[in-house]
């Protein structure tokens, strides 16, 4: 997409090359970055969505970061807009790409809108295969489905998978548990504090971090010296 890459930045590559640790046995070693902001990928996003899904495969299959997240947005927003026959083909297609979708805001800005809408009346097995995967990427993956279900007031699944991942060892999977334990507390304060008075001294300290930052100040002192 020609038109897509003359808002390529050199500078603003060089920045996103830092931000999501590009570097030798970083999480994104390999990634590249053509250096275009997200505002203009949403732009893109929105006057293409009528792309033949053969084309959006062609952009999520890119080596650039930046094309990969635009055929991604471009599936969220045919979705919104599908029949259920088209919903079930666009669920299956973003599944069958995977391994194309491996950074945090790849996934972050589209699988709730994906996978977390396509799953709210469906059964959710494939969710526990998923939160199992030696994969960083797909264990994430099935993490933030929850953002979707959480905002529909839906706690179901959540604590669940956030007890599965308490022993993970990277730090993106520690951050998308505390973010998604917080998302539970905003909306059941008494379900997430019986979650963490009871697992909280096992979580690694950022999960912690991140799940108790909407607490009270005394209840996150108390959270953090072990105390509660």
């Amino acid at each position: 997409m020609k038109s897509f890459r003359q808002y390529a930045s050199k500078e603003v590559a060089a920045d996103a090359s830092r931000f999501f640790k590009m570097g030798k046995g970083e999480y994104a070693e390999g990634d590249v970055f053509l250096g275009i902001r997200s505002p203009v990928v949403r732009k893109f996003a929105k006057e293409n969505v009528t792309l033949s899904l053969p084309k959006v495969k062609t952009l999520i299959k890119s080596r650039f970061h930046e094309e990969r997240l635009l055929g991604l947005i471009i599936i969220v927003n045919k979705y919104k807009k599908a029949c259920e026959e088209e919903k079930e083909e666009l669920y299956k297609l973003y599944v069958e790409h995977f391994k194309y979708i491996n950074n945090w805001d790849l996934i972050d800005v589209t699988c709730p809108h994906i996978i977390g809408v396509h799953l709210m009346n469906r059964k959710r097995d494939v969710l526990y295969k998923w939160v199992r995967s030696k994969d960083l990427w797909i264990k994430r993956i099935a993490m933030m489905v929850n953002w979707w279900f959480i905002r529909q007031g839906d706690l179901k699944e959540v604590f669940k998978m956030a007890k599965i991942l308490l022993n993970d060892e990277h730090d993106l999977i520690h951050k998308s548990v505390g973010w998604m334990l917080r998302e539970a507390y905003k909306k059941d304060s008494k379900a997430a504090d019986a979650f963490l008075k009871k697992y909280y001294k096992k979580m690694p300290r950022v999960m912690l971090r991140y799940a108790i930052e909407k607490h009270p100040e005394s209840l996150r002192k108390g959270y953090l010296l072990g105390k509660i």
